[in-house]
């Protein structure tokens, strides 16, 4: 029997047990069974070969990755908000290689890449899907696009991407597993933790872990579990885009609508890009001139004064005396902070060293 008969099987198995209290210590550990086989299966298919990949370096603030089944209007979208020249046409598969693109927006500069369309049984390496998806992994936010005329892609994308390993607008689950010689699994959990400890040992065993200190902190669920365990899943933040809504326009909440050809909702679309990358603009003010405004240095939510020493240079964390701060982050104007203080968007900073 083939791996994949054996998925097929504990599928089955899977799809005829009801889901019960009684019975979702077994399902665990079927779903454990054939996320282990899954893993075997790629690893015996990749040969150590690997993948051919495209070979994209990533520059600027954020790499955004535009994504779809084909004739969606990727092409067109990359080029009305970019540089760039991707070819268009009424066909599928126009685009076999990555067209890159870049876009300053807001201060940020942002490179876009237009990927090859997806097709279903992507994730099984149909239509070069394994390589498209190897450079979806590596992007900071996914645009994922859909005709308006044909709704049902938005699932089927999202089932490609998720049987990929690819987790869109997920946090990763807040699970540290730390082995031991000897001594069997240990499991703390806080309160949230909904799942029995014996369900638990069950999948932590089906992959060989019988000794482990385990700490399980937040919501979580068997499939959840699985993937901190196996450990190689990708978190991409993502927005889902209606395009050709000029044509007909499905309305599915939850997503943005536009028209690429028509130019509709792009200015609307930039805006939830840039929402979504969670940016913060911080104009540097040296002293005894005016603030920076054109030039703004680019972090992410939750960055502190120590980030933005070790963006200019590591000697201005080494020469650091305190920071004047004006802006939504400052408690009254020019006031003084230390390394730890958290910057927000639109923040005016002078870095003040010593010698």
């Amino acid at each position: 029997m083939t791996i994949e008969d054996k998925i097929k099987e504990i599928e089955e198995e899977i799809r005829k047990t009801p889901y019960n209290k009684a019975t979702q210590h077994h399902i665990g550990k079927l779903k454990a069974k054939i996320a282990r086989l899954k893993a075997e299966q790629e690893k015996s298919e990749s040969g150590g070969k690997g993948g051919l990949g495209y070979g994209i370096k990533k520059s600027g603030d954020a790499t955004i990755i535009i994504s779809g089944f084909p004739s969606v209007g990727k092409s067109t979208l990359l080029n009305k908000l970019t540089n760039a020249e991707s070819k268009v046409a009424g066909y599928e598969f126009t685009t076999l290689k990555v067209i890159p693109g870049a876009l300053k927006y807001k201060g940020a500069e942002l490179q876009l890449l237009d990927v090859p369309g997806l097709i279903e049984g992507a994730s099984k390496g149909k239509g070069r899907g394994k390589e498209v998806l190897s450079v979806i992994r590596n992007a900071d936010l996914l645009v994922i696009m859909i005709d308006a005329q044909k709704p049902e892609q938005l699932e089927k994308i999202k089932k490609e991407l998720y049987d990929a390993g690819i987790r869109i607008n997920q946090n990763p689950p807040d699970v540290k597993i730390k082995k031991t010689l000897t001594g069997g699994i240990h499991i703390q959990k806080t309160p949230k933790v909904k799942m029995g400890n014996d369900e638990i040992k069950a999948i932590l065993e089906e992959f060989g872990i019988h000794n482990a200190e385990v700490l399980i902190r937040g919501k979580i669920d068997t499939d959840k579990l699985i993937d901190a365990v196996i450990g190689n899943r990708k978190y991409v933040p993502a927005i889902f885009v209606v395009n050709k809504t000029d044509i007909k326009n499905p309305n599915i909440p939850g997503t943005v609508s536009i028209s690429a050809k028509e130019g509709i909702g792009i200015k609307e679309l930039m805006e939830e890009i840039f929402k979504k990358l969670r940016f913060v603009r911080v104009y540097l003010k040296p002293q005894n001139r005016g603030p920076d405004f054109e030039n703004p240095l680019i972090l992410k939510e939750g960055s502190t004064i120590e980030d933005v020493c070790l963006r200019l240079h590591k000697e201005f964390k080494e020469r650091f005396r305190y920071a004047v701060i004006n802006g939504p982050s400052a408690a009254y104007k020019n006031q003084r902070v230390g390394l730890n203080h958290k910057v927000k968007d639109e923040d005016i900073v002078t870095i003040i060293l010593g010698g």
